[in-house]
């Protein structure tokens, strides 16, 4: 099972990143845990420049903008760097 964390204040990008990575999650018929990291240290601890941030099995694959489902996808196979 994969972690998916998404890493922000809860604002709306936050959510909109949330929705789409439960979306690409769903389409590739994988199993995920998703978990909210609201805490700014936690945050700072993933070297994160700007939110929302994806994380995927503590890889940050995604920062400061909504990737789209398809490149959620992609990550979900093969983590790639931001």
């Amino acid at each position: 099972m994969l972690t998916v964390k998404i890493l922000g204040s809860g604002c709306a990008n936050c959510k909109k990143l949330e929705a789409v990575a439960r979306e690409a999650v769903s389409a590739s018929r994988v199993e995920a845990e998703f978990v909210k990291v609201t805490d700014v240290k936690q945050i700072i601890a993933y070297d994160l420049m700007s939110t929302p941030g994806l994380v995927i099995n503590e890889k940050l694959v995604s920062s400061g903008r909504i990737p789209t489902v398809a490149e959620v996808q992609g990550w979900l196979v093969s983590p790639a760097t931001p």
